[in-house]
């Protein structure tokens, strides 16, 4: 028995140790003041219970005593026969009770926790989820602003690291530890250089997209409009030309050719259920912000999405975004934008195209490592002028074009595509000399068709052959 004078003297690793022998739960979280009435508390409770069993074994004495008589005469009465079976029985019912215990399970283990981050105006930031598409959600983890500076984490990093329980009075888990910034050692990100001051470079290294998946879609991407690391493309595209399916595509082929790339599809303004197709049908992370939701969600989550693969590129990194539709994504921003009062024609705000814009020209090849594909498609010819003016402003800007034509597709050809219109610029750092002259005389020999017969003649003979090596072989001259 302790005396409150004589708990004030001892340290809190003694207090620890009296209360666990005392067999006082949670401990380790108590405070020494806390820990001091707990184990007051225990004591007084252990002694009251001791004073009424010795009370209840005077009573039980006695009538142990008469009972035991009884007993005994009935028992004596009573014939032995199999003697041995209830023996057994009975050793085996006390070696059960005697193993059964309850199971102690230990409630203070490690909680971990990953997420990008999202600094805020104040210093401090959150963990967001990509369950909730990087938005505000109850899974949220706070991170205080000193953690912030020690490991100059920013808006869009990746973090893996360790969590307690929120106290009395805070609202999200904090973090406690730091154990991973996208996905590397914290001790090699704070000398990152930023993604502004990276010298962008041509693409050099091809995606080989037709390497795992034979689809013809990909085979044809893949010998005129091919696509490499750092690539800003464009998928020109009518209403109902197969645009979307073509994206699925192109996001199986990257997974199945090159596991190393991260790739993100964001899908911006679409309808749910082509979200929930997209999800279930593409292996990468997909990101979605519905029709249904306001301008502003939209260009929050475009912004969140941009800013973690620029981490992961200035870890370098390969990171793939397929994006569609860029054009949405500009009317998303043109409904956020202040108003300067300069409209252009289709009812744009002059300034309204700055962040798109941003957005798309972020896709780069990095020197010294490290690359950002943006594949974004772009609507045409959907009846509304905003959306021509929208890909009149993007159109020069990508270094790869894949355009899809309508009355392909009104025939039930797929892919839908515009051979002799879609290309990329500077081909010969993805190609090899050799293929790249036979694809430039498949060029000439295609421009004197319509595009409806050219795309039928190569799906011919494209179809006859295992690979693309042996389609260009197979060609004369």
């Amino acid at each position: 028995m302790y005396d409150i004078s004589q708990l004030k003297k001892k340290l809190l690793p003694e207090l620890q140790e009296i209360s666990e022998n005392l067999n006082i739960s949670n401990f380790k979280k108590l405070k020494k003041t806390d820990l001091i009435y707990e184990i007051l508390d225990k004591q007084s409770i252990d002694k009251k219970n001791d004073s009424k069993e010795n009370k209840n074994d005077s009573k039980v004495k006695k009538n142990d005593s008469i009972e035991l008589n009884n007993k005994r005469e009935k028992f004596q009465r009573k014939t032995y026969k199999n003697t041995n079976k209830t023996s057994d029985d009975n050793k085996i019912q006390n070696i059960n009770h005697q193993n059964f215990r309850r199971k102690e399970y230990d409630l203070d283990g490690n909680v971990f926790g990953e997420g990008v981050l999202e600094v805020m105006p104040d210093g401090y930031g959150f963990i967001r989820s990509s369950d909730y598409n990087y938005l505000n959600s109850p899974d949220d983890i706070y991170v205080s602003q000193s953690q912030i500076k020690l490991f100059g984490l920013k808006t869009g990093d990746t973090v893996c690291g360790q969590l307690r329980p929120p106290k009395e009075g805070e609202k999200y888990f904090p973090l406690v530890k730091v154990e991973k910034i996208n996905n590397l050692d914290p001790r090699d990100i704070r000398d990152r250089v930023s993604f502004k001051h990276k010298t962008p470079l041509f693409p050099e290294e091809k995606f080989q997209l037709a390497k795992e998946s034979n689809t013809i879609s990909t085979r044809l991407i893949d010998l005129f409009a091919p696509i490499g690391k750092g690539q800003r493309g464009l998928i020109v595209a009518q209403p109902k030309t197969g645009k979307t399916i073509l994206l699925k595509e192109l996001a199986n082929a990257i997974t199945a050719s090159h596991p190393e790339v991260y790739q993100i599809v964001l899908l911006i303004d679409e309808r749910p259920e082509e979200v929930t197709d997209m999800a279930r049908s593409v292996k990468g992370e997909v990101i979605a912000s519905t029709f249904d939701e306001p301008a502003e969600r939209h260009v929050k989550v475009a912004n969140i999405v941009l800013a973690k693969a620029k981490r992961l590129v200035e870890c370098g990194h390969d990171v793939v975004i397929l994006l569609d539709s860029i054009t949405r994504l500009a009317r998303a921003y043109n409904t956020v934008a202040p108003a300067t009062g300069k409209v252009l024609s289709g009812g744009i705000d002059a300034n309204a195209l700055h962040k798109p814009k941003r957005f798309f020209g972020s896709a780069r090849n990095i020197e010294n490592g490290g690359s950002l594909t943006i594949i974004a498609t772009a609507l045409v010819e959907t009846g509304s002028k905003m959306d021509d003016v929208i890909f009149e402003e993007f159109k020069g800007t990508g270094n790869m074009e894949l355009q899809l034509d309508r009355n392909i597709a009104n025939r039930r050809i797929y892919p839908a595509i515009d051979l002799v219109n879609s290309g990329t610029r500077r081909e010969d750092l993805l190609i090899s000399k050799e293929s790249l002259q036979r694809i430039w005389i498949l060029r000439k020999y295609l421009n004197d068709m319509k595009p409806l017969e050219a795309m039928e003649f190569i799906k011919d003979r494209i179809s006859k052959t295992q690979n693309n090596d042996e389609f260009l072989i197979s060609m004369n001259g």
